[in-house]
């Protein structure tokens, strides 16, 4: 991979991190949620009108994506209400291309090769660390992970025809319209009011800077594997800046998934 692919690949995830241990900190997660979409996309917004570029046939995938996008705001937004960041985050983001693979091979007839089938195992034995072997687990919290893995996964198999039928910023507007125009109501303009400050801003401004890294990452080389980073960045952060019980066995756990994600990304 070359460098520069490298630099971009590392900044997405440490911004990508960031931005989940910032709503981890809220006082009302729900709130700051829904303030860090409107403030991604209100940033993105007027580059994306001056350098506006979509095909027509980008709809129909746009359309999909924001939908999907609804479900995992609201989703993440509940998850890190009932359960950890250092839980909920390595989880989904393990669990997510483990589903992007299965459905390649169920429905579109991919043979699975060795490298996939430790990426799975890797990923397999890492959810258990991460979750404990003998932990009963929230139930909500369980159904919210697992919602959450499939809407990721259903988005990136979506993304991946889409963003090639608009402009980087164009699409990152048009996937988030749906959060921003459906999200905010349910939570309430007072609340997110309260929620506005240093920390959504610096939320707001590390999911826009994570999604263009990355894509400018990919552009360079291959970088799924190294922006999977971000998992072990933030199960190990949770423990300082959010004080989580984060043990040993979790961080390796959360690194065993991220061995996973990059096997798979191969």
């Amino acid at each position: 991979m070359p460098l520069s692919a490298l630099t971009l690949a590392l900044g997405s995830a440490v911004l990508h991190a960031a931005w989940n241990l910032l709503l981890g900190r809220a006082r009302d997660i729900q709130a700051a949620t829904a303030a860090t979409f409107l403030v991604s996309v209100a940033v993105a917004l007027p580059f994306a009108l001056v350098w506006w570029s979509a095909d027509p046939s980008v709809w129909p995938w746009a359309l999909a994506s924001t939908l999907l996008e609804v479900v995992y705001v609201v989703s993440l937004a509940l998850a890190y209400r009932v359960g950890d960041v250092s839980f909920v985050y390595p989880l989904t983001r393990g669990l997510a291309p483990v589903l992007v693979l299965a459905f390649t091979v169920a429905w579109l007839g991919h043979a699975v090769s060795a490298t996939e089938a430790a990426g799975v195992l890797l990923v397999a034995v890492g959810v258990v660390a991460v979750r404990g072997v003998r932990a009963q687990g929230d139930a909500s919290a369980l159904v919210l992970t697992g919602t959450i893995a499939a809407t990721i996964a259903a988005y990136t198999l979506v993304d991946r025809v889409g963003i090639h039928r608009a402009g980087a910023l164009t699409y990152f507007v048009l996937t988030l319209a749906g959060p921003c125009l459906a999200y905010p109501p349910l939570v309430g303009a007072r609340a997110i009011r309260r929620e506005l400050g240093w920390q959504t801003a610096a939320a707001g401004l590390a999911n826009l800077g994570s999604f263009l890294l990355g894509l400018l990452a990919l552009r360079h080389g291959p970088a799924a594997g190294v922006r999977s980073s971000s998992v072990v960045i933030a199960t190990a952060l949770a423990g300082r800046l959010l004080a989580e019980r984060v043990s040993r066995v979790r961080i390796a756990g959360s690194a065993l998934v991220f061995a996973g994600i990059a096997l798979l990304a191969l």
